[in-house]
């Protein structure tokens, strides 16, 4: 499955995420946000369960924001666990 998630609250304007049949990542590419932090998120969830990195990531605050890449990356996964 393949989801172009629309981001808000962060400099990064949309998340693109693949996901297999047994919700593991395959791909994660942000558009927009600082690119070594974004480069570095996609990386280490590569591989790894959705329900696990929205687990790791859910509830991550950058600047006093509200939310963070991370978190929106953890909405976007949820939101494929939702359509599942």
């Amino acid at each position: 499955m393949k989801k172009t998630y629309y981001t808000s609250g962060t400099c990064s304007r949309a998340i693109e995420i693949e996901v297999d049949d047994d919700l593991v990542i395959k791909n994660v590419t942000f558009r927009g946000g600082c690119m070594g932090n974004t480069r570095g998120i996609s990386s280490l969830v590569k591989g790894m369960r959705a329900d696990d990195v929205i687990e790791r990531l859910k509830d991550i605050d950058c600047g006093g924001r509200g939310t963070s890449c991370p978190d929106q990356l953890a909405k976007a996964l949820q939101e494929i666990l939702d359509e599942y």
